[in-house]
């Protein structure tokens, strides 16, 4: 039987919907006194940024500076500044929907010549898993038993999603198995997928709404619900993918903005992104305790194996149109793409 704690879940829910709300103004700068920077993020920023923004209010480059947010699933937040949309700093989920504003000349080509090659935050893919964790779920072969009901991402929206996938796909021909085998596992696992939101944000929401037995994730969003009063567990995986967040200025941005990128990386901010489950990406950070991650004291474990997407898919580049190509404008239909369509896994965009 499947354990849906609704009461608990409506009040989670709420708490996440909160803080998927746009913000103006800043956390404590005035709009009205200095200059403003447009942020356009990934879904899960929202509640992390808050006291970033705080910080470097408090800073002598932040004095007075507001803040004006927007946040979403990450393609979906590329496309839009290609479309208009204002943005001075951007955060994304994947490199290429960074990449996207370079091509059209939105964000300088040398934005990742930086200490953290251009990454902002960090994370490792987990299972979140109700509490008590009932299934008995703790390897990826487990999501692939009858019966197991499984929530992701759509990767035709969401960068979390495609991250969760090349996780899964990495389980497979990271230890040896083939390609052949790689896609004969996501088919199970697709099977096995009862629903594909289209936002990580989203996705959290449905499974603390009570769907499904586990749900794949970033650490630092499993922590996020917990932080929340989700009634949920999650595990870390023996092997899983190193998550790499991007971020860069647009080409318009003024210097408040240059002075922001660089803030996020330094020791401060990323101490904050740490209190949010986040992994550091600088060393020199001091961790603090963690609410929510399973250690707080030791909140971010090393697993046995951690893949790359550089070192295990070759980098972002050739991965992108490999796995999720849309088949569209003559680019190649991608495995997953492929996959999707013959599961009938398409999701919601």
């Amino acid at each position: 039987m499947k354990l849906h704690h609704k009461a608990a879940a409506a009040a989670v829910a709420a708490a996440l919907a909160l803080s998927a709300c746009s913000t103006a103004g800043g956390a404590s700068g005035d709009a009205e006194s200095g200059p403003t920077i447009n942020v356009n993020g990934f879904s899960v920023m929202e509640a992390a940024n808050e006291p970033v923004f705080e910080d470097f209010n408090a800073t002598a480059e932040g004095e007075g500076v507001g803040f004006e947010t927007s946040y979403g699933a990450s393609g979906d937040q590329s496309r839009a500044v290609v479309a208009g949309a204002d943005a001075d700093v951007v955060h994304y989920s994947l490199e290429g929907d960074v990449t996207r504003l370079v091509d059209e000349g939105l964000v300088a080509e040398d934005w990742k010549d930086n200490e953290t090659n251009g990454i902002a935050t960090s994370s490792v893919v987990v299972f979140v898993v109700r509490s008590g964790n009932p299934e008995g779920i703790e390897t990826w072969d487990d999501l692939v038993e009858e019966g197991v009901e499984i929530i992701t991402p759509n990767p035709g929206s969401s960068g979390s999603a495609r991250w969760n996938i090349l996780a899964a796909w990495a389980h497979v021909t990271g230890n040896g198995g083939t390609p052949q085998e790689a896609e004969e596992y996501m088919t199970e696992l697709l099977g096995n997928t009862i629903a594909l939101p289209g936002s990580a944000r989203e996705a959290t929401t449905a499974f603390t709404d009570g769907s499904g037995d586990v749900l794949l994730s970033y650490e630092n969003e499993a922590i996020l619900a917990k932080q929340s009063g989700a009634d949920v567990d999650y595990i870390v995986p023996d092997d899983t993918l190193l998550i790499e967040n991007p971020a860069a200025v647009t080409t318009e941005a003024g210097p408040e903005a240059e002075a922001f990128l660089e803030f996020m990386t330094g020791p401060e901010a990323q101490a904050d992104y740490a209190s949010a489950g986040f992994r550091p990406v600088v060393d020199g950070v001091e961790i603090p305790e963690v609410e929510g991650a399973n250690d707080p004291s030791d909140p971010f474990p090393t697993p046995e194996t951690l893949f790359t997407v550089d070192e295990d898919f070759n980098g972002w580049g050739e991965a992108a149109d490999k796995y999720f190509g849309d088949g569209e404008e003559g680019n190649p239909l991608g495995i997953i793409t492929r996959l999707q369509q013959e599961t009938g896994k398409v999701g919601e965009e």
